[in-house]
């Protein structure tokens, strides 16, 4: 173990945040894996650039669109939400005409909870004055992501989805733009961005903040690097070929699909649970007999939709082979 003020620790660090900017397709100097999980990179994006006073426009079409919600209403911004029916994508021009001012426009960009991809690139052309800030833990790194190219200004992600390295990191994207509005003292001192932006981009002697998870911050390095190792165009293809076969397979047997066409993730597929089917002990099936793990439904949905992530290393077509196959053998 590295000590984490250790010139070769340093080091690293900073090549990983220049992995991470190839992978988010930025130029950010603020680009940086921050010390928790996916839902705090969430807060920092919210609690460092919104609070009384500021509108946030928020698009809702699944939990992680509600959790925008209570995390911006806790910072004590004024928020409209954008809801969609889960399932489908939102329209961004609802997004763009919902106030004619916002500070901050906020979307999922690959909604973990419905399968269901919401559309950037017209929000970043037409954002005017108000900063776009997205949510990308199901799509860096597996599903097409332009953060420069879409004119997004706040990023987060997670390291356990796509990256496939064990979560405990937020990488974390912020122009230069959003910068100029960075609160002078958000409510949270660990993720007050005022701190952390001087440890990751101070010159010589950094300025202290906080001890760093090395170990983690090893496995991001080689995660980012198996990533661009194959090439993040291929990496987006392979993930659309798997996700697409999975998809066509699940219907050859019989399920139907949740998400609408047209706007589906290819690494996290939502299929309806047949009826008079224990979907919990299919599941629990699956995992003690098979090895393969899915996920239950979210909210209203809970139930009634499982979750079939295949991501990362997992993205292979052998998977849909065995997991498909498994399924026709627990449930004829």
């Amino acid at each position: 173990m590295l000590g984490h003020l250790d010139p070769e620790f340093i080091a690293l660090l900073d090549e990983t945040n220049d992995r991470l900017r190839q992978v988010f397709r930025t130029s950010n100097r603020l680009t940086f894996p921050l010390s928790a999980t996916g839902s705090a990179g969430m807060e920092a994006s919210f609690i460092n650039f919104a609070g009384p006073g500021d509108v946030v426009v928020i698009g809702v079409n699944g939990v992680f669109g509600v959790r925008m919600c209570d995390v911006a209403e806790r910072a004590g911004a004024e928020v409209i939400r954008v809801d969609e029916q889960w399932g489908k994508p939102i329209d961004p021009q609802r997004l763009l005409e919902a106030h004619p001012a916002p500070k901050i426009i906020a979307v999922v960009h690959a909604e973990t909870s419905t399968g269901v991809r919401n559309d950037i690139a017209p929000l970043g052309s037409a954002k005017g004055d108000a900063l776009l800030l997205v949510d990308c833990v199901t799509s860096l790194g597996g599903v097409e992501l332009e953060v420069d190219g879409w004119g997004i200004d706040i990023a987060y992600s997670g390291t356990q989805k796509c990256l496939g390295v064990p979560p405990g990191l937020a990488p974390m994207t912020v122009s230069d733009r959003a910068l100029a509005h960075l609160k002078a003292r958000p409510q949270s001192w660990y993720l007050d961005l005022n701190m952390i932006t001087n440890y990751v981009l101070g010159e010589g002697a950094r300025a202290y903040h906080h001890t760093a998870p090395i170990s983690m911050i090893f496995g991001l390095h080689a995660g980012l690097g198996a990533v661009l190792s194959e090439g993040l165009e291929q990496a987006w293809a392979r993930h659309q070929s798997v996700g697409d076969e999975l998809q066509r397979q699940l219907v050859d047997a019989g399920f139907r699909l949740f998400a609408e066409e047209g706007n589906r993730l290819p690494d996290l597929t939502t299929v309806w649970v047949p009826d008079g089917v224990d979907e919990a002990a299919v599941r629990r099936e699956l995992l003690t007999r098979h090895g393969i793990e899915i996920g239950g439904g979210l909210g209203d949905y809970a139930g009634k939709v499982w979750r079939i992530g295949l991501m990362g290393h997992t993205a292979r077509a052998r998977n849909v082979t065995l997991l498909v196959g498994a399924l026709r053998e627990l449930m004829g």
